[in-house]
């Protein structure tokens, strides 16, 4: 058990080098994470990109936490397609999914699926049908720490509870120790930051503590942080610089952020055999045990959260883009057709790999093509 914990601890310390360059996701609200994510390589061929039916300006907003797999797609896409304009406005999930029922944009970009009531004002804009939510990237929420001296920090869900929750206030905390019995804990108090703002990463955080440690969790997961106590900043750039600047710090935030500031980030103790470090190729494992959870055209994913597969990071997010399944505008169709056809298409696919995303498993992401197809 030893030797298999010191050869994760190694693959950890290799993994955060090979994606300090990289960037996964960036925040929720409309904070920047700067940085070139294909390190100046070419990301796709142009050449296999379809412009049928692609015309004119189209108008889209929503998550940042699409960001730069949003640059990168537009850019390849552009480059293939004279005369067409994608602009990606890069705000918040909210306010994406307000622009798209007030009929301001042709798709939205959410990391939370439509709620009940999204989809039955959807309906005033989609004519003949409604919105649906299509899966087409996702990645690793961190939990960054500054704990000096202590390395390769491991917590487990109910943990992690209670720090967010107050109710462990210091490091040397006995249910801490357990999980890291070789670690010298300070007694150093415990400054848990999280967002100010409504955010689609809170959210996440939120389903994942809620489902696997729902005894020490008994909030619904919504985009407003709903723990008392704790410390506030706005954007995940906040809260990293926060936890990068602050002694004895925690926060959430995609791991980019980690990467690209040195933040060390928590592996989580899921059951499995070993702790599972924060990594693109982690968080795959742990979205590709998602299910479908909509019905009709609808893709929105039921994820995993419990999952104790080998090497599976459960705390993960997943951004959908939001589209009317029928009744959309006939004069930006073709070109939300034609631009959504290249994002979900292998090379579309590839490209979030290059960057350090995690791409949308094939069997959701064949679907997810086939709905694309079918929109009208």
């Amino acid at each position: 058990m030893k030797l298999q914990r010191k050869t994760g601890l190694r693959a950890t310390a290799l993994g955060a080098l090979a994606v300090s360059g990289a960037l996964v996701l960036t925040a929720c609200g409309s904070d920047d994470n700067t940085g070139t994510p294909d390190g100046g390589k070419k990301t796709g061929a142009a050449s296999n990109i379809k412009c049928d039916g692609a015309k004119g300006q189209l108008l889209a907003s929503g998550s940042s936490a699409q960001k730069n797999a949003m640059d990168l797609w537009v850019k390849n896409y552009m480059a293939a397609c004279p005369g067409v304009e994608i602009n990606y406005k890069s705000s918040s999930s909210g306010e994406g999914i307000i622009g798209f029922n007030q009929g301001r944009v042709g798709f939205a970009g959410s990391d939370s699926a439509l709620k009940p009531e999204e989809v039955a004002e959807s309906k005033k804009i989609c004519k003949s049908g409604q919105g649906i939510n299509l899966p087409m990237v996702g990645g690793p929420i961190a939990i960054g720490y500054n704990l000096p001296g202590v390395k390769d920090l491991v917590l487990d869900a109910p943990t992690l509870a209670k720090i967010f929750n107050t109710k462990i206030k210091k490091w040397d905390d006995p249910a801490i120790a357990k999980l890291n019995p070789e670690a010298k804990l300070p007694s150093t108090p415990i400054q848990a930051f999280h967002r100010s703002e409504d955010s689609g990463t809170t959210q996440n955080l939120g389903k994942y503590l809620g489902k696997a440690a729902k005894a020490d969790w008994p909030y619904e997961a919504e985009k407003k942080w709903p723990a008392p106590g704790g410390q506030a900043a706005s954007g995940s750039s906040g809260v990293a610089a926060q936890v990068k600047q602050v002694e004895g710090a925690i926060g959430y935030f995609e791991l980019s952020y980690a990467a690209s500031q040195g933040i060390p980030a928590v592996q989580i103790d899921t059951g499995a055999a070993a702790p599972v470090p924060a990594t693109s190729e982690n968080a795959s494992k742990a979205i590709a045990a998602a299910k479908i959870k909509g019905t009709g055209k609808d893709l929105a994913l039921d994820l995993d959260y419990q999952t104790k597969a080998e090497g599976a990071y459960p705390i993960v997010l997943v951004t959908y883009e939001v589209v009317c399944d029928t009744g959309n505008k006939a004069e930006t169709l073709g070109t939300v057709k034609s631009f959504l056809t290249y994002t979900a298409s292998d090379e579309g696919q590839k490209v979030l790999t290059e960057a350090g995303y995690a791409p949308i498993p094939a069997e959701i992401n064949a679907k997810v093509r086939e709905t694309v197809n079918g929109l009208s």
